[in-house]
């Protein structure tokens, strides 16, 4: 039996989740392409697809929903990123967490909870590789210059590494950019820059009140899925750098990575344990990167990954199989946002063996799957984003066409 629609007509949707008597929920993302109302939302979708609506007007983008302990954790990714709870039994919308990075590349992202009760979550990258260039301007929900900088979540010493660009800010001019600066900035070399608490390119957590905030571990550029494994161990998918702005990376893989406490994940300088400057980076356009960091010696080594997807297939959110299985939604490319050029990657799933990590690609009729979650009904729902197809500084979108799919789950699907 092939996924059949169970509900339409959402607006960019991003997360599915259950509580547990099986009650489905939803949350918009609530970016305004191609009409969509702004601000993000939740919604309850009932056993017959009906909805009701629980929330709106939320900070744009919301990137996560999970249901723990009879409230809903929302994930705003605005500027500032929130983390919200919302009371199932009708209670009020409590602040979690406030004043987390945004305004940048990507954002806050999912939570997820641990076998320990605290709060796990997600924080991107502020940039593509550590430096403000003028593909903020390419990016649909970016298109600005200055925008924020990346925090780092370990202490870290500069290179001296600089861009050179045309300066948007005073035509005929040029501007010159480091790393962890503002754009038209840069810092000298030898600089040392503090870790601070929150940061961007990272994984954090905290009790289920917000308090106690902590840095499980940093260099993870966009890790926008979290997982638990029955066994405790936690997953991220991280999302490659791209091909694109002041410091372009060619031939990134997407990665999936055990998020170990204490780890470094080489952002910005490594790419699955591998020097950023390696030949089989280069990008389209000028060489291979050089390293921006001077004090590899003081940082843990780089951490290899447990599987890797196509460049540009954008791993997003992850589900365990009732098989014991990992099924990954990805994406797909955003070409060319993202890079000069190349084939269509993603728009599919990746099922996942934990046995030895090996994945196997599953075509999907979704436009861009970005959730999966199997119900307590035995069903994989799998959540579609909807229609949205970059261009250079343009978005082609189509609001209403997000929605709910779904489908009894069999050892080998569709």
């Amino acid at each position: 039996m092939p996924l059949e629609p169970f509900a339409r007509d959402l607006h960019f949707p991003t997360s599915i989740t259950f509580d547990n008597q099986g009650q489905l929920y939803v949350a918009e993302s609530g970016l305004p392409f191609a009409g969509a109302p702004s601000g993000g939302r939740i919604w309850h979708i009932g056993p017959d697809g009906c909805r009701s609506l629980l929330a709106d007007g939320l900070r744009t983008p919301v990137t996560g929903l999970t249901c723990h302990e009879g409230g809903l954790y929302i994930s705003e990714g605005g500027q500032p990123g929130r983390i919200l709870r919302l009371a199932l039994d009708g209670g009020p919308l409590d602040i979690v967490l406030d004043h987390l990075p945004g305004g940048g590349n990507y954002q806050t992202n999912m939570t997820a909870f641990g076998p320990d009760g605290r709060l796990y979550f997600s924080q991107g990258a502020a940039t593509n590789t550590s430096i403000i260039g003028l593909d903020a301007l390419d990016i649909g929900w970016l298109k600005k210059i200055p925008h924020p900088i990346d925090i780092p979540g370990l202490d870290v010493e500069l290179t001296g590494v600089r861009a050179r660009t045309d300066n948007p800010l005073e035509q005929g001019t040029t501007a010159v950019t480091g790393p962890f600066a503002q754009f038209g900035t840069a810092h000298p070399a030898g600089t040392r820059i503090p870790a601070e608490l929150p940061c961007t390119s990272a994984v954090m957590s905290c009790e289920p009140d917000g308090s106690d905030l902590k840095l499980v571990a940093w260099g993870l550029r966009n890790a926008f899925g979290l997982l638990f494994l029955p066994d405790g161990r936690l997953l991220a998918t991280d999302q490659g750098a791209d091909d694109r702005g002041s410091r372009p990376v060619g031939n990134v893989p997407e990665l999936l990575f055990e998020v170990r406490e204490g780890a470094w994940y080489g952002w910005p300088d490594f790419i699955g344990g591998i020097p950023i400057s390696d030949a089989r980076f280069t990008p389209e356009q000028g060489d291979a990167p050089g390293f921006v960091l001077a004090n590899h010696d003081e940082l843990p080594t780089p951490q290899e990954p447990l599987a890797a997807f196509a460049p540009h297939a954008s791993a997003v959110k992850m589900d365990h199989t009732p098989d014991g299985r990992i099924l990954v939604a990805l994406f797909g490319d955003e070409i060319p946002m993202t890079a000069p050029s190349g084939p269509r990657a993603g728009r599919g799933f990746a099922l996942v063996d934990p046995a030895d990590w090996s994945s196997t690609t599953l075509a999907s009729p979704l436009h861009r799957p970005i959730d999966v979650r199997f119900g307590p009904d035995g069903y994989l729902y799998a959540l579609d984003f909807g229609h949205f197809e970059p261009g250079k500084g343009t978005v082609d979108a189509s609001a209403g066409s997000g929605a709910v799919w779904r489908m009894p789950w069999r050892a080998r699907p569709w």
